[in-house]
């Protein structure tokens, strides 16, 4: 008996946990909430917040890069900076799609023209490098300057070495900055 209403319990909680359709049209009762799915209906219908930009972190990190390029893509169309500075990342290293410096770069770009310190470090690596842009270490050295004046430890860190991008670039990643030619 105690087995059978136990049974009985968690299919009511179960089923009473699903989005359901009010009967008499007044809306969805108990409707998804903190789920991927509802993040993306979110974004998909236009409602883009800091929350659910942020949730692309954790959607890359699942490794459902092709979910969280429409998320970026479509934070970063309303003017979140740091959904730019991860469609660079996904971009440069060709997770969910092929790597492409230029993109990468133009995210940078874009990012900094926004005023955002990352975006600014980063089209600053860009620019020095020579990655995705034409090489321009001058200009490089003004986007990390701003980006250190914004409080940007990593800017401050590169600044305060000289400029040296070994401080900042894991040595790993070498090949991936040298030159193609």
């Amino acid at each position: 008996m105690r087995l059978a209403i136990l049974a009985a319990s968690l299919v009511l909680s179960a089923t009473a946990a699903l989005p359901q359709v009010d009967a008499d049209g007044g809306g969805t009762l108990n409707p998804e909430e903190l789920t991927l799915n509802r993040v993306m209906q979110d974004v998909a219908e236009g409602r883009t917040n800091m929350t659910v930009c942020a949730a692309g972190y954790y959607i890359t990190k699942s490794g459902r890069h092709a979910m969280a390029r429409d998320l970026f893509e479509r934070c970063a169309a309303a003017g979140w900076t740091g959904a730019m500075t991860w469609m660079s990342q996904l971009e440069d290293n060709g997770l969910g799609g092929i790597e492409d410096p230029d993109a990468a770069a133009e995210w940078d770009r874009r990012a900094a023209e926004a005023g955002d310190p990352v975006g600014k470090f980063n089209y600053g690596l860009d620019l020095m490098r020579g990655r995705g842009v034409v090489e321009n270490r001058l200009l490089g050295r003004r986007y990390i300057d701003e980006a250190a004046r914004q409080g940007l430890a990593p800017a401050r860190t590169l600044k305060g070495a000289g400029y040296d991008l070994g401080v900042v670039t894991p040595d790993a990643d070498n090949w991936k900055y040298a030159p193609a030619f």
